[in-house]
């Protein structure tokens, strides 16, 4: 029998990112995109942040405000958009001055049979998720490069090792995404730019539990040896320490956060 393990206290700011600037990019005004900069807000970075709503981004950067006292930049991007995503990195340029630190969190789910999943469904899921990224750090690398500083921490999944059933498209993407992070971290390394992910198993939150069914999140949560999801907060955890100095001999690395027992 699982026994439910309790949550852990919230942290306490360390200053890991102090003098860093930040940016989280789609969703970053929900679940791990909005812990994430939360946290490195916490950590003492400028943060700019991202998201395809518009009201759904003020709100975060409204709550982040009244958490450290200073509201983060914000700039409208879709990440499916060539063009919205040079402006997400020409907006950050000019509100930050550099770029220390790109969070790469865009990403969409959903659950469908292969024998059911039609074109547009699979080219969506695999746009956002996948080819997303592509986009972000073909445009944010040139600026590191020069700098010849910098850090991406991408956002992967358990389903990029593991199966489910149904979500053939997701986890192609995020198998996609570990790659890619690999790949593009071994031409990063010779301009000193680091590019690692992390890889959640279960972390709960409001967008996930619209999509998912009550009967697959518990499922979900049997097989974490906590008998409990991730919260938001313990991803975006090991998101800044990627993103700090600490991780500074890592680079194409997936760090599983999961309790998932083998």
């Amino acid at each position: 029998m699982t026994v439910t393990s309790p949550v852990p206290a919230y942290p306490q700011p360390r200053g890991l990112l102090n003098g860093k600037t930040v940016v989280v990019t789609a969703a970053a005004g929900t679940g791990i995109g909005f812990s994430a900069a939360q946290r490195a807000a916490e950590e003492g970075a400028t943060v700019l942040i991202s998201d395809f709503h518009e009201r759904r981004l003020g709100e975060a950067a409204d709550r982040i405000a009244e958490t450290v006292g200073k509201r983060p930049a914000t700039f409208v991007c879709d990440v499916t958009s060539e063009a919205a995503v040079q402006g997400l990195r020409d907006a950050a340029l000019s509100e930050l001055g550099r770029v220390d630190v790109l969070i790469n969190n865009a990403g969409l789910g959903g659950e469908v049979s292969v024998v059911e999943m039609t074109d547009d469904q699979w080219s969506r899921v695999l746009d956002v998720t996948l080819t997303s990224l592509f986009r972000m750090t073909r445009a944010f690398l040139p600026a590191m490069y020069a700098a010849k500083s910098g850090v991406m921490v991408n956002n992967a999944s358990v389903l990029g090792w593991r199966a489910q059933k149904g979500q053939a498209h997701y986890a192609a993407a995020k198998a996609g995404v570990m790659a890619f992070t690999r790949c593009s971290a071994l031409e990063a390394a010779e301009h000193n730019v680091r590019i690692n992910a992390v890889s959640p198993s279960l972390a709960m939150h409001p967008f996930l539990a619209k999509v998912t069914t009550q009967e697959a999140l518990d499922k979900l949560v049997e097989k974490e040896a906590f008998g409990r999801p991730a919260e938001v907060w313990e991803i975006a955890n090991v998101m800044m320490f990627l993103a700090s100095d600490l991780s500074s001999y890592m680079t194409g690395e997936i760090v599983s956060v999961s309790s998932q027992r083998a």
